[in-house]
């Protein structure tokens, strides 16, 4: 019996309608792109890629604007057997050139206005093929595809193949490339299809994906993209994020996949009511915690309750809160239970199980977890406990109905004086206070204590916060070891592209506040 083809793109393909002339996707320019498009564009697409006499396993690195060719390639490179390395399109030329020197990629995809500076890196790594791909569908990757043919062979894989490399922020230190398979995007993608009750164009009230997210991220490219692909679902198409246009585009829409960014910026507008997302079955929330506050004003809002879920790039998506009903409430401050198929536990510092509700590291196991760091041996040695599960660097905490609460990660954790103080549980009691947007805690180096916290706040508009006041109100609530030595108010917090803080900025913005203190 011949052997089932394991390659994920195989698997998406196989979700395609049966009528592939129905739309696939529609774009906020009013393009449409038919079921029939993305399989003849991908085939040609695949057809260049394999033209070009690759190895085995090559890597092919794109940074580029997001659009629907940047999402067909990316589904291309699976059907040609290659490896896909998605680039944020914030990086500059040291970190292009630490990447593109790291994963020695046989192809470089970048953007027209960057081919100078970028083909002259990777051809000085010994890249052979550059292309560039516009978000105007402009550049020699498509002028060079159309020249090949609209049928193509899915190219065989197993489960254990690479698929894509994922590299992370590099907060500390260099950028790590996770490796996930076509097994690990496969499982998870088939999960989150049940899990999260995606409704396919055979069944009543057929699902419409706004895909209002980067295509360079976990989030966007594979929860997002595979979700709606492998459930035959039709996506409305946004290449950048406007609150205006997304709340418009809501009406005709079913899910919607956001950054608690996202979420803020369309509750800012008026437009935003009940009625523009009567249609909606789901909000989903991810990629950096979400304010309880946002999540109850959206539920006043429009009525609908903000799903949170957790997931890393080298895990794909690990816990959610519930869809239906039946399985527990949505809990705001909380990321759910864990997913079918993943387990999920908290340990201490000597490697123990902790009681429930008390604050551990979270390690996960299951088909999802990727298989390692490229290049990178004794680092990923170092990632697994010895029975196998991955230590995620998350700290966290499991209540006794079983959810998951992200306290913050083990870098971000402040020794102050010998005790352990978490940012997360700080920046909580803030963001109570009065006046009070949003706020972030993080250690910095002290003479006395080691390390000490100081807290940055951003107000609400027209609000008036002084930090003295913001310290004294934390001595009635909490410990003194856990009270920040020093608080700053700013116009805003310092964030990637995924709206994640950057505490790394802060920290190295306030590391020299107390060099001059005295010690006692």
């Amino acid at each position: 019996m011949d052997r089932e083809n394991q390659n994920l793109f195989a698997a998406l393909r196989a979700a395609f309608p049966s009528d592939l002339d129905a739309v696939a996707v529609e774009t906020d320019d009013g393009l449409h792109y038919s079921w029939r498009d993305i399989d003849r564009a991908t085939a040609m697409l695949a057809n260049l890629l394999r033209s070009l006499d690759l190895p085995e396993g090559a890597r092919v690195a794109v940074q580029v604007e997001k659009s629907v060719e940047a999402m067909m390639l990316y589904l291309a490179t699976l059907r040609a057997g290659y490896v896909f390395l998605p680039l944020n399109t914030a990086y500059q030329s040291a970190e292009i050139e630490y990447f593109i020197g790291n994963a020695e990629p046989a192809v470089v995809v970048c953007s027209p206005a960057h081919f100078g500076w970028v083909s002259k890196l990777a051809f000085q790594a010994g890249t052979r093929h550059v292309f560039t791909l516009g978000d105007d569908r402009s550049g020699s990757l498509l002028e060079r595809a159309m020249h090949h043919a609209a049928e193509h062979e899915v190219v065989r894989r197993t489960s254990g193949d690479l698929a894509a490399i994922l590299y992370t922020s590099g907060t500390t230190g260099r950028s790590k490339g996770a490796m996930l398979t076509h097994g690990n995007l496969l499982s998870n993608a088939r999960v989150l299809k049940d899990y999260w009750g995606w409704r396919t164009p055979s069944q009543e009230g057929a699902d419409v994906l706004l895909h209002a997210l980067p295509i360079f991220h976990v989030h966007g490219l594979f929860v997002a993209l595979h979700g709606a692909l492998i459930s035959g679902s039709r996506m409305l198409w946004m290449n950048r994020f406007d609150a205006r246009r997304a709340i418009d585009m809501l009406r005709r829409a079913t899910v919607f996949m956001g950054v608690p960014t996202l979420y803020t910026r369309m509750l800012a507008e008026p437009a935003l009511d009940r009625d523009t997302v009567r249609g909606m079955r789901l909000f989903i929330s991810g990629s950096a915690p979400l304010l309880l506050e946002t999540f109850d004003v959206w539920r006043e809002r429009t009525g609908h309750t903000i799903l949170e879920r957790y997931g890393m790039s080298e895990t794909l998506m690990l816990s959610s809160n519930p869809y239906d009903p039946r399985d527990g409430e949505r809990r705001g401050g909380t990321v759910g239970f864990p997913l079918p198929g993943v387990g999920l536990r908290v340990r201490g510092d000597d490697g123990a199980p902790v009681a429930a509700g008390e604050v551990g590291g979270i390690e996960v196991t299951g088909p999802n977890v990727f298989i390692g760091y490229w290049r990178m041996p004794e680092k990923t040695r170092e990632e697994f406990t010895a029975d196998g599960w991955f230590k995620t660097g998350d700290v966290g905490r499991i209540d006794e109905r079983g959810y998951v609460t992200i306290v913050g990660r083990s870098k971000d954790l402040i020794i102050s004086g010998g005790y352990n103080v978490y940012p997360a549980e700080i920046e909580g009691f803030i963001n109570e206070l009065p006046g009070v947007a949003e706020s972030a805690v993080v250690g910095v180096p002290h003479p006395d204590f080691g390390e000490v916290g100081v807290a940055v706040v951003v107000p609400r508009p027209t609000a008036e916060v002084e930090g003295a006041a913001i310290v004294a109100a934390l001595k009635a609530r909490l410990a003194n070891f856990k009270i920040p030595k020093h608080c700053d108010v700013v116009a805003e917090l310092p964030r990637n592209t995924m709206g994640k803080v950057q505490k790394n900025v802060l920290r190295d913005r306030y590391k020299a506040l107390f060099s001059d203190a005295p010690t006692m």
